[in-house]
């Protein structure tokens, strides 16, 4: 169930914030600053334009440009598979989030209905993404606000989220890894990888949320640099169509995984009766800086507390024999090995899978399918045409939908407090190509 974290003024510090617009003058005298790019990432897709009254900002004309990078016209050259590489590069940090989300979609187009063992892994995945999302958000923001060893607090524990990566796929950054009914291979050990997860979640991630409280989440300057900034109404987010932690931030009780669960987040998601993954979904009333920090990092916490539930040893020892591919009628995914190696029928569908992209079965239909990520309300629509690739899709990347705010938050407020704003919204430069 929902439930509200504290407002800033409820720890033992003054709170100094600002009603910027109260009994102020505007004089007219106007100058205009650009804000950015100071990233390469960010050429092109992060520039102010501010109408600044001394240091106020008197009004914010965002440009997001373009990367150039075609992401949603290269699914209409890569086949259903082939297609993750890309996706995975929509949003940098937490790219498997993406994978999973893809081949969700994918698979609801395709009427495909994945493995027990793909589940669990697909969702202990999904939440280390989200953690390893929120780690350098909110790191970020701690350094944007000048606490430079937050960072580095959070960012010493994604190494450790690589490290798990690498062993499920073979690479460290863009691990590339759902495929269609499945995943890129099987895990190499069941007990390896439930030692790497279960070494995060007691013992890295805890320490690094720690550290972060005790370090900004009391500290006067910080609460007084993000409280009562960047503020956002409950009414304003649903008519902004904002979702995940800059909407519960908001009092907004809306998350995918409750309201239009999948994966292990649904009852009975083994077909035999298995109950739902256990979490609550923290939401704030402030809507402000503040606000979005602290649903962060409670968000962490009930991804641990999610992930947890999922390596009882019960459960894997049930899942022993179980495969992580999908073996569906029809040409949708790969074949099992022995046969590849062992049966011409095999051996011919991998190769026209794999080689010849001739092999798709695909439905003359169109579909939307979405999961929760870390920013929010990640959804992929996809239209086929019965061909081995899509004939359209089409992304609705959470960060795009977040950011046409910025200019609403940022009028009335000093200049200053810009770089607080943006941290607080997360924005990912490569979600925001058009």
């Amino acid at each position: 169930m929902p439930y509200t974290l504290k407002p800033a003024d409820a720890y033992d510090v003054d709170v100094e914030t600002t009603e910027y617009l109260k009994d102020h003058v505007d004089t007219g005298d106007r100058w205009t600053l650009n804000f950015g790019p100071q990233h390469p990432a960010t050429h092109t897709t992060l520039r102010l334009v501010l109408e600044l009254d001394g240091e106020r900002v008197a009004r914010c004309t965002p440009h997001i440009g373009y990367l150039h990078s075609g992401f949603e016209k290269l699914g209409e050259h890569m086949d259903y598979n082939q297609y993750v590489t890309v996706v995975s590069r929509m949003n940098y940090l937490s790219p498997i989030s993406n994978d999973i989300c893809w081949h969700h979609a994918v698979e609801h187009l395709f009427g495909i209905d994945i493995t027990t063992r793909c589940k669990v892994i697909r969702t202990i995945m999904a939440e280390v993404g989200r953690i390893q999302d929120h780690l350098l958000n909110v790191g970020a923001v701690a350094l944007d606000l000048g606490a430079f060893t937050g960072f580095l607090y959070a960012f010493n524990v994604r190494e450790k989220i690589y490290d798990l990566y690498d062993y499920i796929s073979g690479q460290r950054y863009h691990p590339d890894w759902s495929r269609v009914g499945g995943a890129m291979k099987p895990l190499p050990d069941d007990g390896m990888f439930r030692k790497l997860v279960r070494n995060l979640i007691d013992k890295e991630v805890p320490r690094a949320i720690k550290d972060l409280e005790d370090l900004v989440l009391r500290n006067k300057i910080f609460i007084d640099r993000t409280a009562g900034i960047g503020e956002m109404t409950k009414e304003e987010a649903i008519a902004w169509s904002l979702s995940g932690p800059v909407a519960r931030a908001s009092g907004v009780e809306r998350d995918v995984r409750k309201d239009e669960p999948s994966l292990c987040y649904a009852e009975n998601w083994d077909n035999e009766g298995a109950e739902a993954v256990k979490f609550s979904v923290p939401v704030h009333s402030d809507g402000d800086v503040h606000a979005r920090f602290q649903v962060r990092i409670e968000e962490m916490r009930q991804a641990i507390k999610i992930i947890d539930q999922l390596l009882g040893d019960d459960l894997w020892e049930k899942l022993k024999d179980v495969p992580m591919d999908t073996y569906a009628d029809g040409k949708f995914v790969k074949p099992k090995k022995e046969d590849v190696y062992g049966s011409i029928e095999g051996l011919i569908q991998h190769f026209e899978l794999i080689m010849s992209n001739r092999g798709w079965d695909a439905p003359i239909a169109e579909g939307y399918g979405k999961q929760e990520t870390a920013n929010g309300e990640l959804g992929y629509y996809i239209v086929a045409d019965g061909g081995p690739r899509p004939w359209r899709t089409k992304c609705r990347p959470p960060s795009f939908i977040n950011y046409q705010t910025v200019a609403k938050m940022l009028e009335g407020h000093m200049l200053a407090d810009t770089v607080a704003i943006i941290g607080s919204l997360n924005v990912v430069a490569a979600e925001l190509d058009r």
